[in-house]
């Protein structure tokens, strides 16, 4: 990759591509660099309401904080005897799956030297509450199916488009999570 970005502009699609090099760079040299940790504080407000703080995170071996802590809320429309104030939970995976499958797209194809006008998408999920509502064990209580229809202007030829467009699924950490499933250990401690 490295004589690939010798050739290539400076930025392409909002990213330094010398940087990315030297970052896959330093990755190949010490393979510790690569492990991040991602983190959230949640708290429960009332009702279907929730909110989230981002702070910090762990990679290439060390503890960073963001230049200013983010604030996530999750909600529930009043049909689902929400407030409405904010997306709900389901809806927020739909927008982090959306946005790593995007992000994915614009890295990977930057890292090719294929410049991208603009990339949009539409994202849908089916649930089934009788799954939540301990109606029927037979049902799941997540989403049965997620598509994604992505809109993409980009310098390729169209017998390459969907080329293109693969690159998200393929290299995307929240499209495997989702799609692959991930360990999740769930604790509990009595609130002091």
């Amino acid at each position: 990759m490295s004589s690939i970005a010798q050739s290539l502009p400076t930025t392409v699609n909002g990213i330094d591509v010398g940087q990315l090099v030297q970052t896959i760079d330093h990755i190949r040299s010490d393979s510790g660099l690569a492990r991040f940790q991602f983190r959230l504080s949640n708290r429960w407000l009332d009702g279907a309401q929730t909110r989230s703080t981002v702070r910090d995170f762990h990679g290439a071996g060390q503890d960073h904080c963001h230049a200013s802590s983010f604030t996530l809320t999750a909600d529930e429309p009043p049909l689902l005897l929400g407030g409405d104030r904010s997306a709900n939970p389901g809806e927020l995976l739909l927008h982090a799956l959306a946005a790593c499958v995007t992000s994915a797209i614009a890295y990977h194809a930057a890292a090719r030297g294929i410049a991208i006008r603009s990339i949009e998408s539409a994202v849908e999920g089916d649930v089934d509450l009788r799954g939540f509502l301990a109606l029927d064990p037979s049902v799941r209580n997540g989403f049965e199916q997620i598509r994604m229809r992505f809109r993409i202007d980009a310098d390729v030829p169209e017998n390459e488009l969907q080329a293109l467009c693969e690159l998200g699924p393929k290299f995307s950490p929240v499209y495997d999570s989702v799609t692959r499933g991930v360990p999740v250990r769930v604790t509990a401690e009595r609130a002091r």
